[in-house]
């Protein structure tokens, strides 16, 4: 008997990231990538070629294509909400890169709409549903390391432009280390402890301007909006707490670091922005072994790539049940994100009101490559 036929997805948006997104998503038999549109349609064209696409063409095209049920928004974070609410009001269900919106109101109303009508909106990033991330949600699932009380996570390096062509948007509103990389490392921390309850941050800006120093336009000055390094503190309704660094000013480059402290023991996770990544846990002293020492725990399940949530988002399409890297999801991380950054305005310290379902980890045996 063969199963049902793939779900049609669109792409809005052909930028750089549109080519790891298009090289897995040829790969995954749920779906079956027809169209490919910009507001550039030449590069939107490049795109579709390279990847055996058969049509491309402007974002209106895209929304209107018949065979089109699932929209990939890969466009700026500025018009993430405006572009997944034009898809959900073409009937389309979306997924987007991360942030969901810019601004709350976007996000709650982008939601609000899809549950109106019987659409789903999947957020980005899907880095947490590979090998990686869920083999230590499992760890943390069978007691490895007890009851969760704490985590450490660090985000630190010199900042995109030191590599990106066109850096500015990274540093304008909705952006940030916070908006940017916040995601994968408070998603994760969603996952671990459940919903967050309120944020205290500090932060700073350390220039108003920063220079292009990759590319054809090296040389070339642009304003930076948002903080720049930023510590931030958040306290969970389940209990459990977590201090972050997010920082686009240090000359240390520390990427992927996520500590998970418990009653037993601290298990040290791939880093987020990956889909797999090595597994450490360190136990607690005990009579025993009163100076245990890290040990290396085995990662099962698939690596993926790019586009997991979107085979996750298609499944829950298809069978009813809901899916992992969800809008409400999303919504949760980013009033966090906005609570981060409201506490580093004010000194204050900032409620989180939105509670979102922590999913369970997905079983080790599943993988996107068979229907």
């Amino acid at each position: 008997m063969s199963g049902p036929e793939p779900v049609g997805v669109g792409f809005i948006g052909a930028g750089m990231i549109s080519d790891t997104y298009l090289e897995h998503l040829g790969q995954f038999p749920d779906v079956k990538v027809v169209a490919v549109g910009d507001i550039d349609v030449v590069r939107a064209g490049a795109q579709a070629e390279k990847h055996g696409v058969p049509f491309s063409g402007t974002p209106d095209q895209i929304l209107a294509h018949p065979d089109v049920e699932l929209v990939v928004n890969l466009t700026i974070p500025a018009v993430h909400a405006e572009v997944s609410l034009a898809a959900i009001e073409a009937g389309k269900h979306v997924w987007s890169e991360k942030p969901i919106a810019v601004d709350y109101a976007s996000g709650q109303e982008l939601v609000s709409r899809a549950a109106e009508k019987g659409l789903r909106v999947g957020i980005a990033p899907d880095t947490v549903l590979g090998r990686g991330v869920q083999s230590a949600l499992r760890a943390i699932a069978r007691g490895e390391i007890g009851r969760p009380l704490g985590a450490t996570t660090a985000m630190m390096s010199l900042g995109p432009d030191k590599w990106h062509p066109n850096p500015e948007f990274f540093f304008a509103a909705g952006a940030g280390p916070v908006f940017d990389m916040g995601p994968y490392y408070l998603t994760t921390l969603v996952n671990v402890f459940g919903s967050v309850a309120r944020a205290s941050a500090f932060g700073l800006t350390s220039t108003p301007t920063r220079t292009v120093r990759a590319g054809e336009r090296t040389g070339a000055e642009f304003p930076v909006s948002v903080p720049t390094h930023v510590n931030a503190n958040l306290e969970f309704v389940e209990g459990g707490t977590s201090q972050s660094v997010f920082s686009w000013e240090s000359a240390l480059t520390r990427m992927g670091v996520v500590e998970i402290t418990g009653t037993e023991g601290t298990l040290s996770v791939p880093d987020p922005n990956m889909f797999e990544g090595p597994l450490r846990l360190l136990r607690a002293p005990t009579a025993s072994n009163p100076k245990p020492e890290w040990e290396d725990l085995v990662s099962d399940g698939v690596v993926g790539g790019r586009g997991l949530g979107i085979v996750d988002l298609v499944r829950g399409i298809r069978s009813g049940r809901p899916h992992r890297a969800s809008g409400d999801m999303g919504l949760h991380v980013l009033e966090t994100m906005i609570a981060i950054d409201a506490s580093v305005s004010t000194g204050q310290t900032v409620a989180v009101e939105s509670r979102v379902e922590r999913p369970a980890p997905i079983p080790a045996e599943w993988t996107p490559y068979a229907v």
